[in-house]
């Protein structure tokens, strides 16, 4: 047999492959985090006619005469380049823009994405269209713990979950007490206070002028069942010539109310330092205050970090988890496991896991999904390419078989 038609039906093979792997990228066009393969082809074996020989005695040197033996397939690659971005408004989508991957857990263990399509399940669980659980870091008090490998676990949205009340620690004073005011005038504002089970408590500081640029402050509850008390207990503050607190001890007191049915003493500082005494209308108003009531988790938002924000129904704003990534020293190494997911494989090397926007694994584009990296064009190109390259090979295949048949026909 002819080692031309053997020759010209490995091209065939290898064009066919090729063509496989054009189709599969059309295919996936529209694929959320799809990343494009290519074929590269290389030279088969070559027969040695004879070798080469140097020059001597006065005779040049002659090259090798050889005969390739057709193609082989050198390499299947997947091109990792960054796909655009497409918004979808959705607030559990996640795109990343960078050279980072999505850590999944099928239940089994870890399997690597591009697609950033996730939504909740019934339990809350952040989860891709196969089920596969988003890995990453629940937060607890608001506070993330290590974020590494050994501490990952299943990342979850508790929408509609409680988060206990809070009570008033620290309240904060701003703006004006009047300089031209008389001495004895007043001047009271209220503040709501919670106790430890987030129950609301009306209390009136009132501001008396004592003299000029001195002022003393005095606290009383709404309620007549409660006591409150103040440290020092008969506090005040002296302005300079300036209308500035003149004294370091003046910025700061404690009050203390007690008496709450059911619920520790409420326990918090106040801070007076934002206080002015300028010639104009008194305007002191509590401008800051922590503590909450009960409350209800109503939305979340998720930051280019990866760390998502819970937003409850008392107005306080929480962190709740951070999603991990995953970089590989070769991500082309990554095994396709299909579903648009990878598994590592001996030449992608060991997975570094952080939080996004570290070690280059990329920043997250919340709200959006990463589309193929497919460039239309360019496989339509491909397509034509290796159509022209298959009919060749055929024609070598249906030359060398006419060849044959003039040799057999010899015979006759």
């Amino acid at each position: 047999m002819m080692r031309s038609l053997f020759a010209g039906v490995s091209g065939l093979r290898n064009h066919q492959v090729k063509m496989d792997v054009v189709a599969n990228n059309i295919s996936n066009v529209n694929t959320a985090g799809f990343k494009a393969g290519r074929v590269t082809f290389s030279e088969m074996f070559s027969q040695n006619l004879s070798g080469a020989s140097a020059p001597e005695d006065g005779r040049g040197g002659t090259n090798p005469m050889q005969i390739g033996l057709g193609s082989n397939i050198a390499g299947i690659d997947t091109l990792q380049g960054q796909g655009s971005l497409q918004t979808t408004g959705n607030d559990t989508d996640m795109a990343i823009e960078g050279e980072g991957f999505f850590i999944l857990s099928d239940g089994e263990g870890a399997v690597y994405s591009r697609s950033g399509a996730f939504r909740p399940d019934a339990e809350g669980y952040l989860v891709d269209a196969g089920g596969r659980i988003v890995q990453g870091w629940m937060g607890e008090g608001g506070n993330l713990p290590i974020t590494d490998a050994t501490s990952l676990e299943n990342v979850r949205i508790p929408v509609g979950e409680t988060i206990g009340a809070r009570a008033t620690t620290r309240v904060a004073y701003r703006n004006n007490l009047d300089s031209d005011a008389e001495v004895g005038d007043e001047w009271t504002t209220p503040i709501e206070v919670f106790d430890s089970k987030g129950t609301r408590h009306s209390i009136g500081v009132t501001f008396t002028k004592d003299a000029a640029n001195q002022w003393s402050w005095s606290v009383a509850a709404e309620d007549g069942a409660l006591t409150v008390t103040t440290d020092p207990a008969s506090p005040q503050i002296e302005f300079d010539e300036a209308g500035f607190i003149a004294q370091e001890d003046h910025e700061t007191g404690e009050i203390t109310v007690s008496g709450i049915d059911g619920a520790d003493d409420i326990e918090f500082e106040v801070d007076f330092s934002g206080i002015s005494q300028f010639s104009g209308a008194s305007t002191v108003s509590a401008t800051e205050r922590n503590g909450a009531p009960m409350g209800t988790l109503e939305s979340f938002m998720v930051d280019p970090s990866g760390v998502i924000t819970g937003v409850y129904s008392n107005g306080r704003v929480q962190t709740l988890a951070q999603v991990g990534m995953a970089a590989f020293a070769n991500p082309g190494g990554l095994v396709k496991a299909g579903n648009s997911v990878y598994m590592e494989s001996n030449n992608s090397g060991i997975r570094q896991v952080g939080p996004a926007g570290t070690a280059g694994r990329g920043d997250i584009a919340p709200g959006s999904v990463e589309m193929s990296n497919v460039d239309l064009s360019a496989e339509f190109t491909e397509m034509i390419i290796t159509q022209r390259g298959f009919q060749a090979n055929s024609r070598i295949v249906t030359t060398s078989d006419e060849m044959l048949q003039e040799l057999v026909n010899l015979k006759r």
